[in-house]
């Protein structure tokens, strides 16, 4: 029963952030809008209940499960993939060298408003 009383909590958070988003026309997705109010939510009660905790265990479990739809899909477009092969892989490897440009300039200023060393300024 925990389970479904958790599953129930996540989908009211998802279904208000959704509302929230097409009542005030914002430019972000409903279910993302949902999760962070459930984060404020959690933050602001310092506790996660048994009910949320189990359906969030369970649905992390079997979150591969998520990754079937997009593997099929790229299994039905092979024929276009293999067309366009070298623009995917100059975005792929563009979006690749851009994230972690982003990923190391955010830590080291992160670090730095820490006042802590990173690992690599040592």
């Amino acid at each position: 029963m925990a389970f479904l009383n958790g599953i129930t909590i996540l989908l009211i958070y998802q279904l208000v952030g959704e509302i929230t988003v097409r009542f005030l026309g914002l430019p972000v997705p409903g279910p993302v809008l949902g999760m962070v109010m459930l984060f404020v939510t959690l933050m602001l009660r310092g506790r996660v209940d048994e009910s949320v905790d189990s359906a969030a265990t369970g649905l992390l479990s079997h979150l591969s499960l998520l990754f079937v739809p997009a593997g099929v899909g790229m299994m039905v477009h092979f024929g276009r993939i293999a067309d366009e092969w070298l623009p995917i892989l100059i975005t792929l490897l563009l979006s690749t060298v851009l994230t972690m440009a982003a990923t190391a300039g955010i830590m080291q200023l992160t670090g730095r408003a820490l006042g802590k060393k990173v690992a690599s300024d040592e």
